[in-house]
């Protein structure tokens, strides 16, 4: 039996956990839905949903577990919390951009962050950006956080130009 992984993100959801579950293992490689619970007539007067309808999602991101929950309308996915997309080429970061922004929210699209149709905020980052951001030279870090600022989808190339001008 595999280790039990130590802490789990949940992401509550109105009534498409089941959905964006699928979503998600879609866009990424190596990726699967591992157990769905469903909610039973216990509970009913508390949880309002149908005896059969999707409770939880238990699903893994390129061996990242997540539980996806159908909690109802209280609570709504917000930019407090997103998830970062590590891509070594750009090639990475279109695709992963181009997925996961696909009938998601373009007004929350800034330095590369974007919000998916399911409200759910993604930043798409290339590793080159964090190594020229931590680089000790302060002149080219901030020429390159000017360049990011500028940006909605991240272009390696334009930072690289600011990186070496």
């Amino acid at each position: 039996m595999p280790p039990i992984q130590k802490i789990t993100p949940c992401l509550w959801f109105d009534d498409q956990a089941e959905q964006a579950a699928k979503f998600y293992t879609e866009v990424f490689k190596n990726s699967r839905i591992k157990k769905i619970s469903r909610y039973g007539k216990e509970g009913y007067e508390i949880h309002h949903r149908p005896e059969g309808s999707v409770m939880t999602v238990e699903f893994e991101l390129d061996g990242q577990t997540f539980t996806a929950l159908n909690g109802g309308p209280i609570f709504k996915l917000n930019e407090a919390i997103s998830f970062q997309v590590d891509c070594a080429t750009q090639e990475e970061v279109d695709y992963y951009w181009e997925k996961l922004s696909e009938g998601g929210d373009e007004k929350a699209q800034q330095c590369g962050w974007l919000k998916d149709k399911y409200g759910l905020s993604w930043q798409i980052v290339p590793r080159v950006l964090v190594e020229m951001l931590n680089d000790p030279d302060a002149k080219k870090s901030q020429r390159v956080m000017a360049a990011l600022l500028k940006m909605k989808k991240i272009e390696i190339e334009t930072l690289k130009r600011a990186y070496v001008a």
